[in-house]
């Protein structure tokens, strides 16, 4: 496990790596080699996003590199630099598998544990390659030969974007880097709305932006391209599909596969859906209920001190932040409701004091 702490420095550094970490990782990047990075299932702007700023690092360095992700990406992130070479491995399960048994190092990005990924888990596991963790979820398993697990970070790409500077290549970071930095910083701070109360997020996204970032033309390639049948879906799950619990504290959208089929749905349509019941007043604890082939996806978003991630672990198999975590249920969709509501009054004080603490 890598030894990070907190320090201050004149570069504003909030980490610090140790050297031995620091000299490990140089040297992988001075040696030629074969280079995948992977990321999680359902792959979001921060995985994505820090997955292909370091594709792009790598790729300058003269390594042979690929980003493998496991399923397609939401529309609005497939304008990124990049991501029209990653491979898709739900398309392409031969390149894939190629791919992972013959690299020399396996960056694994934005998840804690193999099985984030899915689809290749037991290809990961089996791989001869040195596995590198670059996230900031917590509790990292152990299946990595160099771990870089830090939760104080607003995302992935902030992680990694401090571990380049510590390392001494800050100064290599071009427009297209800057730009998949940016696109994971940013949702994964809801814009800057939420995990972005620290001063070093700000100055990092200033030095994205000195070195070619356009943050206007960023944020409208990520948030001002919904089609309208993804806007008419959001209409549905607040007009129809939303319920207040006031007397929890607590909102819920939930979606069966039918809306779902209703909307045209496609990959991503979903993403954020779970912070307008979050934006309710006097709420702090929200949760979409997404209805799949064979489980419900459970999306938990909260305000305060009240743990998802732990409430998410207990009841839902998951896990994720303190503010925003996830899990699965394998009941229908009536079911999984009326059991979740059921477990609302043995966590309603706390949700209580966590939204009375917020204000």
């Amino acid at each position: 496990m890598v030894n990070l702490q907190k320090i201050k420095s004149p570069k504003n550094s909030i980490l610090r790596i140790s050297e031995s970490s620091i000299n490990y990782l140089k040297k992988l990047i001075g040696e030629k080699s074969d280079v995948i990075i992977t990321t999680h299932y359902n792959p979001d702007g921060d995985a994505i996003g820090s997955s292909l700023a370091l594709y792009h690092f790598l790729n300058a360095q003269g390594h042979n590199v690929r980003v493998i992700i496991p399923n397609e990406l939401p529309s609005f992130l497939q304008w990124m630099p990049g991501s029209d070479l990653a491979v898709n491995y739900s398309e392409n399960t031969d390149l894939g598998d190629s791919l992972i048994s013959g690299a020399d190092v396996i960056f694994c990005m934005d998840y804690n544990a193999l099985s984030r990924v899915k689809l290749f888990t037991d290809q990961l596991r089996a791989a001869n390659g040195t596995r590198i963790l670059i996230d900031h979820h917590i509790q990292p398993e152990n299946d990595f030969d160099l771990t870089f697990s830090v939760t104080t970070v607003s995302s992935t790409s902030e992680l990694l974007y401090q571990i380049l500077d510590e390392a001494g290549f800050a100064s290599e970071i071009s427009r297209k880097m800057a730009e998949c930095f940016f696109v994971g910083i940013m949702t994964d701070t809801g814009s800057f709305s939420y995990a972005c109360n620290r001063p070093e997020t700000f100055q990092i996204t200033a030095n994205l932006i000195n070195a070619g970032l356009d943050v206007e033309k960023v944020h409208r390639m990520v948030y001002d391209t919904y089609s309208e049948s993804r806007m008419r879906l959001l209409g549905h799950c607040l007009g129809s599909n939303l319920k207040v619990l006031t007397e929890h504290a607590t909102a819920y959208i939930w979606l069966t596969k039918q809306d779902l089929e209703n909307y045209n749905y496609q990959q991503g349509d979903t993403e954020g859906v779970v912070n307008y019941a979050l934006s309710i007043q006097n709420v702090a604890f929200a949760a979409l209920f997404t209805e799949r082939d064979d489980r419900i996806r459970v999306s938990l978003r909260s305000k305060g001190e009240f743990n998802v991630n732990e409430f998410a672990r207990a009841n839902f198999n998951g896990g994720g932040h303190r503010n925003a975590a996830g899990g699965d249920v394998f009941k229908s969709m009536p079911d999984t409701l009326n059991w979740f509501e059921s477990l609302l009054p043995d966590i309603s004080e706390n949700v209580h004091k966590s939204l009375a603490n917020y204000k």
